[in-house]
């Protein structure tokens, strides 16, 4: 089985704030697989740390206004490009590029909302079945689900 995952669940430092997601659960879970690591935000150029963004009508936009969208979806684009066949993804939750299910709502209140990150949404579009690290769509991360 091969698996897109965020890098950042991998214990790879690329989160906005400089910092990771490792999630023992995804790493027990990928023990036997073939693994993707993806950043789709560092894919696309942007540095560790960097400014936090969030989706406000549908566009990437960072706390000042500045629309990132167009880089952000560079991003997307070179990791569809380089992925080749895979059999699930799994993503962060909550992040405006790998969220599953909910994403912050634009207003960096903290606020969540249902809805999917760029990479998400193309992956899903893309027919590749995806989850977040907590196994949500489709049962838990593990034999048991997923």
């Amino acid at each position: 089985m091969r698996v897109l995952v965020s890098a950042c669940l991998l214990g790879r430092n690329c989160k906005y704030s400089g910092g990771n997601n490792r999630s023992e659960r995804v790493l027990a879970f990928l023990k036997d697989k073939e693994i993707v690591p993806v950043c789709p935000e560092v894919e696309a150029g942007l540095p560790v740390p960097r400014p936090p963004v969030e989706i406000r009508n549908g566009r990437v936009i960072r706390r000042d206004g500045t629309d990132m969208d167009h880089i952000y979806r560079r991003g997307v684009e070179r990791v569809l490009a380089r992925m080749g066949k895979v059999d699930l993804a799994i993503l962060k939750s909550g992040s405006p590029t790998c969220g599953v299910h909910d994403i912050y709502d634009g207003t960096f209140s903290g606020k969540k909302i249902k809805g999917s990150g760029v990479l998400a949404e193309a992956l899903m579009k893309a027919g590749v079945p995806v989850v977040d690290e907590k196994g949500t769509l489709g049962g838990p991360v593990g034999p048991e689900g997923s």
